[in-house]
């Protein structure tokens, strides 16, 4: 039997198997488990209740904004008032809603079925930030939130998205030089003042960014304290252009 003849069994076999599957196991909305009819979506209810960062959006962490950009590049109060150290950043959607019930039950509730998803719409928000030579790396955890929580959610993303585009991934560029508290409750320079030498390249990885661009990926952003420690430490190393994307973003909706 030929090559192509198996290969068209085979694809055969495995569509019988899906349909087989939903059959038993229908697709489910990814947020509160209603029967869809298609794999890795939201139900009509859950997608009214994720606010998306579509149309027009800050330049520097995608929020999005009202009005039309009219191709000027355009920035949210917030980080007008608060540059960015990073050149460019891009959010999924804000940290409210459905998107906050995401956000938590992959951080907090392991579930890990939902990467697979949530990387697909990172790799739409992180489209215009992405060249063929981006190296893309997540946001680390210190070691003992790492074995607390056995997994660090940025990466699992990070690595997702990277694989979606072929792009070069590393997971441990980044290492936590010491433990912080918890961000949440700190107002933005005690956030600024947590994280001041907490984040470095790791020295083994350095050459890996020296001269190209990076995109550092994270799940939620609030007044960019993580991310802009690790945008210094990375133009320190030498990164030609460092880019953002996280999963949601802390704001009021435009």
């Amino acid at each position: 039997m030929s090559g192509t003849i198996l290969t068209a069994l085979r694809a055969r076999m495995l569509a019988v198997g899906t349909i087989g599957l939903r059959a038993v196991f229908p697709p489910l909305c990814i947020a509160c488990d209603t029967e869809m009819g298609s794999e890795s979506g939201l139900c009509p209810a859950c997608w009214a209740e994720t606010e998306f960062a579509r149309g027009t959006s800050c330049d520097s962490c995608g929020v999005p904004l009202p009005g039309a950009s009219d191709g000027q590049t355009l920035r949210c109060d917030d980080c007008l008032v608060h540059p960015r150290l990073w050149d460019q950043g891009r959010t999924v959607m804000l940290y409210s809603g459905t998107g906050r019930q995401l956000v938590l039950a992959l951080k907090h509730g392991d579930r890990l079925d939902l990467v697979p998803p949530l990387a697909r719409w990172l790799a739409q928000a992180a489209a215009p930030l992405l060249g063929p030579d981006t190296v893309i790396a997540p946001i680390p955890l210190h070691r003992w939130r790492l074995i607390r929580r056995r997994y660090n959610q940025a990466a699992l993303l990070s690595r997702a998205l990277a694989r979606l585009g072929g792009h070069a991934h590393c997971a441990d560029l980044f290492t936590r030089l010491r433990a912080t508290p918890r961000q949440k409750g700190l107002t933005r320079p005690e956030r600024q003042t947590n994280l001041e030498g907490a984040i470095a390249i790791s020295a083994k990885r350095a050459a890996l960014i020296d001269g190209r661009p990076l995109l550092i990926v994270d799940d939620v952003m609030t007044s960019g304290a993580t991310l802009s420690a690790a945008t210094r430490a990375a133009r320190e190393a030498g990164a030609s252009r460092v880019c953002v994307v996280t999963l949601a973003r802390v704001a009021k909706a435009p």
